[in-house]
């Protein structure tokens, strides 16, 4: 494999700093999901720490060497769950941590910034908007900006998912990864790769926010003018082009699934896995949707990412799920 930003020795590294709570999180076969799909499907369950998102495992890196430097205050950018991971991260080590984000973004994950004692910025925009906003913040004070993706963290914290599922899957034909800014994405395809280069990694995004989708495509960076898809967390404009050069080395495809599939996806696995996920989580059950022959029969490990939902907006989505009795 060409060479990426990313370094397997870091990335092991990360895992003896990031705090346990984070690793290891559940990896099991879901067969009532497979009737409906066609094909052998795994959970890696990202859901189940207290932040019920993976972002967690990057901003546990960055604040660990934060404060190992003597460096108290950190600025980022989020669409909501980096901003309470790196919350929690910043909060047990005493850092002062900002989050810059859109005031459209869920209120369930505005409200644990909040709760998790960051300071919170709005800006009357979308999660680009909120980028640039902490640039600002990080320039003006002369403190550290977390840019998810960007930094490299970030991206190996994530590939720290990757390194479990090398070592614990028996056999496995292909990965789906929710693909946003990228983190997730790289720091796991970058493992996939590495150690099971056979692995067939595909990144799922959705058609109202194509962005990386487009720029991995073209092989440069493809920006678009505004987002419309209810997966806020992956609903970036503006690829860093970095990234997109790590992505271009490990992802085998990238694909766009519609908004009807992300719900539909959400509603299997409230049904048959009993899991209330976030829309992004909900991307590789819409890939296997949307494309079933592609799929079938073979064996599938789907990263469900996030579980930060507005309660409302969630019920509003999927309606009232139906009981599917024996």
């Amino acid at each position: 494999m060409q060479e990426t930003r990313l370094d397997i020795a870091r990335i092991q590294a990360a895992r003896r700093i990031i705090d346990p709570i984070f690793l290891d999180t559940p990896l099991y076969r879901c067969e009532a999901l497979e009737p409906d799909l066609g094909c052998t499907v795994s959970i890696k369950l990202e859901t189940a720490n207290p932040v019920r998102s993976f972002k967690a495992r990057g901003t546990e890196v960055v604040a660990s060497l934060l404060a190992d430097s003597g460096s108290r205050a950190v600025v980022c950018a989020s669409a909501g769950n980096l901003g309470q991971a790196l919350a929690w991260s910043g909060r047990g080590r005493g850092l002062d941590v900002t989050v810059v984000a859109s005031r459209f973004a869920p209120a369930a994950k505005l409200d644990r910034i909040r709760a998790l004692d960051a300071r919170l910025e709005l800006v009357d925009g979308d999660f680009d908007m909120a980028r640039e906003r902490a640039a600002a913040v990080a320039r003006h004070h002369g403190i550290r900006l977390v840019e998810d993706s960007l930094d490299i963290e970030t991206c190996e914290g994530a590939a720290t998912i990757g390194l479990e599922l090398v070592d614990t899957v028996p056999s496995f034909d292909a990965v789906l990864i929710a693909l946003g800014g990228g983190a997730l994405a790289t720091g796991v395809g970058h493992m996939i790769k590495a150690q099971a280069p056979d692995v067939e990694v595909i990144c799922v995004q959705p058609l109202g926010a194509p962005a990386m989708t487009l720029s991995w495509r073209e092989r440069r960076v493809v920006t678009t003018d505004s987002t419309n898809t209810i997966a806020d967390g992956v609903a970036g404009r503006r690829p860093i082009p970095a990234v997109l050069d790590d992505l271009l080395l490990v992802a085998d495809d990238a694909v766009l699934v519609q908004e009807a599939s992300i719900i539909a996806g959400m509603r299997m696995l409230l049904d048959h896995a009993g899991l209330v996920v976030e829309p992004s989580a909900a991307l590789g059950i819409a890939a296997i949707l949307e494309d079933r022959d592609r799929f079938a029969g073979r064996h599938v490990v789907t990263i469900v990412c996030g579980s930060n939902v507005d309660v409302d907006a969630y019920h509003r989505w999927i309606g009232a799920a139906p009981i599917h009795k024996p």
